[in-house]
């Protein structure tokens, strides 16, 4: 009688605990669009991890930049272990000719092109120079020798010595590359990339590639061609020291839906499914939670024979969430605080602040999982799953382990056993305290969530506490995005704005300095590591004009600040305040005068707008005028300044940049006008109508408008006239605005609108900007349609890159930046046009 009534305890339960969170496992609309890498646990540029695979289970999860941040799941049903998260590990890399990240190597080096046969092992390289590697600029890390300019080549030959054993071995290859790569194994070509640049790829020299090595002397032999921009080689030899480990079944992956703030995933493993949901509580309006570095990982299973199994869930995780380079020497460590066992890891060195730049993860601060709803154990790996494939629990755990190599690191698992049962439902958290989060003009700032001394710990058990009711909230704030995006246009375009949301979130970071000043602070991923760009402060704006214009304000209240200081004395606004995570002042190296004042006195114009009144631009007046008087001086037909659309190199007498010029004049003149400055307003708005008419004389070529004024059969996405639209200002004469609309349409490729003539590539984000001049809803779609398609079918599994080719749908460069807020420019002006 005692065991029927504990089991009918047990079911009570179970149904209480599914009737409380059913909700939280059913996605508020199920999703079709394949996203190219799917956002799992993110907050910022530096705790951001992805599956850039359609399935889970295809591969290890990973940072943005690509370095391997490893999330291992695994469900034990009645004995049989599946892996539902990550893959087998297949290598436990040990360098024999290392990388730069850990020692400095030499190799025999030229910049000219040399002689057929350079790239085999008896060319004579007589004259070539001893050199180090890393090869690079000075964005890229670990770089002994400089590389930079611009349309130039380097040649490099490295010889390695091969032991009987390391020949033997399971070996790889590990190369990164900015622009154009190719590599030779004893004057075999082996690698040939194109035009891109990656971090950290890694081939494995099985089969004939293996055999192109051999006991003794072997040379590898490298081409890299510098387009523009960042310039960067370096590659090396591994050998795999990976032992077999216990036999795990791969769980079936039955669907996947991403929304705003949660990716669903359901999976069948035997007599159960498992549904598992990640959730970063990102709540726009809530910027306590927006800022807060910690995840939720929600999980349950349910029968599907109508029969009990006993259940036990697995998280795992690695030191290598907490290091930039996989040879760093950590220390994990199992802790109580507040009577929660937790289990920590990160660097020995802790070196606060110290890395800036672009492609580079975090190495301080601390990774922490804790156990709530189950328990934690710290112990090697293997050691830790082969205990829990065989008894469904965990290895004892270690007090400390320090690792001075990757294949040292342990395994930081958590698990909860369900026990026997039909359903059933929980959550784990994952958090990652960075002690220091940014440095601003010299002073070191924790996130906004820790202002006022609030604790990892504490911000753990605050959202434990509140878990039901932020998952129901997170939950309304999908389906807002989701809604939204299907009133302006359909469910193709909520599926991109939902796929989206994360991802823009979460290239920021957020803080309040010691004036009192809310500021939200941009990296520029993938491109320069720039913090707090401006010309990626004005893509991204629409987003958060529509949800939370002090976000917004806190991407511009520095750079207003900048100039009110006398620190930035030119008249017109900085390009950016420094590489992240420092921001202690301008670091490009070329102004771009009309391109970021025009930016600026845009955004200002449309947030007097939102707020009915000037007093957040008040106190920055003196310096708008100034910026405005440099545009209406210099904008009319622009000299050749660099501005945003310089991909293809760039023109003098841009027609966009004069129309971002015009527009900022405009801007300008509302503001004043608001301010009831009306001799002002009149002013300015008269200058911009008199430049918007001439502009419009001078750049029209028939049925559309030049890219240039001096350049014939030209033609570029005039996105920055959207604002013409949205402030119904009207000052581009002769239907200006849907004479480009229609041409753009016989302009499309497949894979979207390109910028310009120039090229087949695009920028995303403009072309949503550009969709948004559309007058109808109809012709707005006809520009969604290939967004989606080349979301869908992109071969780039990057979080989406915003600058594509058209044709091929590949990656031409940039990842994961916050750019892509510029997707809900429809969303920004159907609510704009309710308001007039």
């Amino acid at each position: 009688m005692k065991r029927i009534f504990m089991l009918a305890v047990a079911c009570v339960l179970t149904m209480y605990i599914v009737a409380q969170t059913a909700e939280v496992f059913k996605p508020y609309k199920a999703t079709n669009l394949r996203l190219p890498s799917v956002p799992l646990v993110v907050s910022d540029p530096y705790f951001s991890v992805w599956s850039p695979y359609d399935k889970l289970t295809d591969g290890t999860t990973r940072h943005w930049t690509n370095d391997e941040k490893p999330l291992d799941g695994l469900l034990r049903v009645d004995g049989v272990t599946y892996r539902f998260m990550g893959a087998v590990q297949e290598y436990i890399l040990e360098p024999i000719a290392p990388m730069a990240d850990e020692t400095a190597w030499s190799a025999s080096v030229t910049r000219k092109k040399p002689e057929m046969g350079w790239q085999t092992v008896n060319f004579d390289a007589n004259g070539w120079k001893d050199e180090q590697g890393a090869f690079g600029s000075q964005e890229y890390p670990d770089v002994r020798t400089r590389w930079t300019e611009e349309h130039s080549d380097i040649y490099v030959r490295r010889t390695i010595e091969l032991n009987n054993a390391d020949a033997d071995a399971d070996l790889y290859l590990i190369y990164s590359h900015d622009d154009v790569f190719e590599l030779y194994i004893n004057g075999t070509k082996v690698v040939d990339t194109g035009e891109t640049w990656k971090t950290g790829e890694i081939l494995h020299l099985d089969g004939k590639l293996k055999g192109l090595l051999k006991s003794g002397r072997n040379l590898i032999a490298a081409h890299c061609h510098n387009t523009a921009g960042g310039a960067y080689l370096d590659f090396g030899v591994f050998k795999n020291v990976k032992k077999k480990g216990a036999e795990v079944k791969t769980a079936v992956q039955k669907s996947v839906d991403v929304l705003a703030t949660n990716t669903y995933y359901t999976f069948k493993c035997g007599p159960v499914e498992l549904d598992v949901v990640f959730t970063a509580p990102m709540l726009i309006d809530n910027l306590d939670l927006l800022s807060t570095p910690i995840n939720y990982i929600s999980y349950q299973v349910r029968s599907t024979d109508k029969k009990a199994h006993n259940v036990q869930f697995y998280l795992g995780a690695s030191p290598l969430m907490a290091v930039n380079k996989a040879n760093q020497p950590t220390m994990s460590t199992h802790e109580s605080k507040d009577g929660i066992d937790f289990l920590k890891t990160g660097t020995i060195d802790q070196p606060i602040l110290a890395k800036t730049g672009d492609g580079i993860c975090i190495d301080w601060g601390y990774l922490y999982l804790p156990a709530v709803n189950g328990e934690v154990s710290l112990a090697p790996v293997q050691e830790m799953e082969n205990s829990f494939v065989s008894s469904g629990k965990l290895a004892p755990s270690q007090k400390k382990i320090v690792s001075y190599k990757a294949s040292q690191m342990p395994a930081l698992a958590y698990v909860h056993d369900f026990g026997t049962m039909q359903t059933g439902a929980s959550f784990a958290m994952l958090g990652y305290d960075e002690i220091y989060d940014i440095e601003y003009m010299y002073h070191r700032y924790k996130g906004y969530w820790a202002r006022n001394g609030k604790t990892i710990f504490q911000a753990f058990n605050e959202l434990k506490q509140e878990y039901e009711r932020i998952m129901g909230e997170c939950r309304a704030f999908d389906k807002r995005i989701y809604d939204d995006g299907l009133a302006a246009g359909n469910a193709k375009y909520a599926e991109i704005l939902s796929g989206s949301y994360r991802h823009v979130i979460a290239a920021h970071k957020l803080f309040r300095d010691n004036e009192g000043n809310l500021l939200f602070f941009s990296k520029e991923n993938n491109s320069n590591g720039c913090v707090n760009t401006v010309d990626l402060t004005y893509p991204s704006a629409p987003l958060f004009l529509i949800y939370n214009p002090e976000l917004q304000k806190g991407m511009m209240t520095s750079i207003f600040e900048y100039s009110r200081s006398g620190r930035w004395t030119k008249p017109f606004a900085a390009h950016d305040l420094g590489t992240y995570p420092r921001a202690n002042g301008q670091v490009y190296g070329g102004d771009m005068p009309l391109e970021e004042a025009g930016n600026m006195l845009t955004l200002a114009a449309i947030l007097t707008d939102l707020d009915g009144n000037v007093n957040y631009v008040s106190k920055y007046w003196d310096i708008m005028q100034t910026w405005a008087d440099y545009l209406a001086e210099n904008g009319q037909n622009p000299s050749n300044q660099l501005c945003t659309d310089d991909f293809a190199g760039h023109w003098a007498h841009n027609c966009n940049l004069s129309i971002k010029a015009i527009m900022g004049v405009a801007g300008f003149a509302k503001m004043a006008r608001m301010k009831g400055d009306i001799t002002t307003a009149d002013k300015y708005m008269d200058k911009a109508k008199e430049m918007a008419a001439k502009w419009e004389q001078d750049a029209r070529e028939g049925d559309h408008y030049r890219l240039a004024f001096d350049r014939t059969g030209t033609w570029s996405q005039k996105y920055n006239m959207v604002w013409d639209k949205l402030w119904a200002t009207n000052i581009f004469p002769n239907d200006a605005m849907n004479r480009e609309i229609k041409y753009y349409l016989g302009r499309q490729n497949k894979y979207g609108l390109p910028l310009d003539s120039r090229k087949d590539y695009t920028k995303s984000d403009w072309i949503m900007w550009t969709a948004a001049m559309s007058n109808d809803n109809k012709t707005f779609l006809k520009f969604v349609d290939p967004l989606y398609t080349y979301i869908e079918e992109t071969p780039s599994r990057v979080p989406i890159s915003d600058w594509h080719d058209t044709k091929t749908a590949k990656m031409i460069g940039f990842k994961a930046r916050s750019v892509i807020g510029g997707y809900w420019m429809k969303v920004l002006a159907d609510k704009l046009a309710k308001k007039r």
